[in-house]
């Protein structure tokens, strides 16, 4: 018997694919992924969280994205991960929550101003019945291009033009100083831009503190490092919670299972060191849920220790999380 979104919308299932892209194998070619919306939605307590597969982009690997690691340890790392050790593939999740009758996005994609590859949070939302401007509230982890750049499109109009934009206070006060915007060194001048473009231009903000509730059952945790205000969620929700990481590692290949390494976009790399261990450590030991922003989709599972070091536990495709 064949279901259709619409049956499957009312049917109520909470763990499982609406439609999912599709990458291929290693080795087996590739499909055309960025013609596919990937949808996944699964409960924590009374909430549903929808992961939106944005979609992503491959990285020419070098020896300056591991800073601090030879780049053979790195083409090892990944070949044991069954990815190629030429390229690094970068994929964007941001999440949409029900939750307390109000539907939340975390973090915003690039909406149709990202590279090729890219924009499947508007063609997700479209699949899942769902309009932008039924979106309530939008809520910002940091402020790096893929997170913030959906808030807009490229016409400068609000992608969700009814949603309440809250932003960490930590980061706004970094990225939006007078004195970085007037003399911006030169390696963060494409960032500044990106930041500028996005909120300098009418779009309303709303700032928050770390250990606070953002909205109700959705906490902003201080995870710095990455950037100086990233921040990382705690759900809670009927008894349940999630740890949404954000960027707390790039590829879990690389940096769950070696979290003393430092990638390309840290930008205090002792402090995101410190920021990943104490995370990943509390992941563990709490056996909490993960939701990460790079992990491959659906990006959610669970983190085991093994031996010194960590690994990624992924969801169970169909299954909701333990």
């Amino acid at each position: 018997m064949s279901m259709s979104r619409r049956t499957l919308m009312a049917g109520g299932v909470l763990a499982g694919p609406i439609l999912t892209s599709a990458p291929g194998l290693a080795g087996g070619g590739s499909a055309p992924a960025a013609d596919l919306p990937g949808v996944y939605r699964y409960g924590i307590g009374d909430a549903t969280v929808t992961a939106l597969h944005e979609g992503g982009v491959k990285r020419p690997l070098d020896a300056g994205f591991v800073r601090n690691a030879p780049l053979p340890e790195v083409q090892a790392a990944l070949s044991r991960a069954f990815l190629p050790t030429e390229t690094l593939p970068i994929t964007f999740t941001p999440l949409l929550l029900t939750l307390g009758g109000k539907r939340v996005l975390v973090d915003a994609g690039f909406a149709d101003q990202g590279p090729p590859g890219t924009g499947g949070t508007l063609r997700g939302l479209a699949l899942a019945g769902i309009d932008p401007g039924a979106i309530d509230a939008v809520v910002i982890s940091h402020f790096h291009p893929d997170h913030i750049v959906g808030l807009k499109r490229k016409d400068g109009s609000p992608t969700f033009p009814n949603a309440q934009v809250l932003v960490p206070e930590a980061e706004w006060r970094f990225w939006m100083d007078d004195g970085r915007i007037a003399n911006p060194p030169e390696a963060l001048k494409a960032n500044l831009g990106a930041v500028q473009k996005t909120f300098g231009g009418g779009l309303k903000v709303e700032r928050y503190a770390w250990d606070q509730e953002v909205l109700p059952g959705l906490t902003a945790l201080g995870t710095p490092g990455h950037t100086p205000g990233h921040t990382s969620f705690r759900l809670e929700s009927g008894g349940r919670r999630l740890l949404i990481a954000s960027d707390i590692t790039n590829h879990p290949a690389l940096f769950v299972r070696h979290p003393d390494w430092s990638a390309l976009f840290d930008m205090d790399a002792d402090q995101a060191r410190a920021t990943r261990h104490r995370m990943l450590a509390l992941i563990a030991d709490e056996r909490l849920p993960v939701a990460f922003y790079h992990a491959p989709f659906p990006a959610a599972g669970h983190v085991a220790k093994a031996g010194g070091t960590y690994e990624f536990v992924p969801l169970q495709w169909g299954l909701g999380l333990a």
